[in-house]
């Protein structure tokens, strides 16, 4: 027997949020309430980490700073000496390469660009640097010598981040795009040495009108991703 009684509200309450949860691409104005930023925190805290060392540092923008960053982000200054503190995959290769051209070919077919129009690509590409409009920007940050794990606990921090600010009525993307610009984002938040830069996380109300925001991608099913062992 179970040593916590089942409850199945717990259940479908997590399995609505883990459906209705997407990477959302275009943005409201309109800023969160301040207590409901806190309260998105206040949720991710609970996230595990090894030896409870809870590793994540994170810095969140009010609506008029990530309109400041964002004219600077976007910007020749900004990417003049991109750069990750992280280092990205180095490859995409077969079922990865496949699911994130998957990814981008119903991106691009959402808002109407054409297979091969590049420019009409690096202009979507662009909106990474935008934060899509997002009025707030949440900024993670691990210590450089707590290493591969470190990183890993922040990303457990950043899907929980993202749950929370689905139960809150709030909409998310969690973004390396951000994370390329670390030299950058290093000066401009006078972010030390010995912390890295994991992601960042754009948020805040959806624009339900925008096209970007109506596709979905699918998930490997879990034959495709587990293997059992009897």
């Amino acid at each position: 027997m179970p040593s916590t009684p089942q409850d199945p509200a717990l259940a479908s309450a997590l399995k609505t949020l883990l459906t209705d949860r997407y990477s959302c691409r275009a943005y409201l104005a309109e800023p969160l309430a301040r207590e409901t930023i806190d309260a998105i925190l206040q949720l991710a805290q609970r996230t595990a980490s090894w030896c409870n060392s809870q590793p994540w540092q994170v810095i969140v923008t009010s609506a008029e700073a990530t309109e400041r960053l964002r004219q600077a982000f976007d910007s020749d200054e900004a990417a003049e000496d991109a750069a990750f503190d992280i280092a990205p995959p180095a490859e995409y290769r077969g079922v990865y390469q496949e699911r994130r051209r998957e990814c981008g070919f119903q991106l691009y077919e959402s808002v109407g660009i054409v297979r091969g129009d590049r420019e009409a690509s690096a202009r979507q590409a662009k909106e990474n640097f935008r934060f899509f409009g997002a009025p707030h920007v949440a900024l993670i940050t691990t210590d450089a010598l707590l290493g591969t794990y470190g990183a890993v606990d922040c990303g457990a921090y950043v899907g929980n981040f993202m749950l929370a600010a689905r139960s809150l009525g709030a909409a998310s993307i969690a973004q390396a795009a951000i994370a390329s610009r670390a030299k950058f984002l290093h000066r401009w938040f006078d972010i030390p040495d010995d912390r890295q830069i994991v992601c960042g996380i754009s948020f805040g109300y959806e624009d339900p009108s925008h096209p970007a925001n109506r596709f979905r991608t699918t998930r490997a099913t879990p034959d495709q991703a587990c293997q059992w062992v009897d």
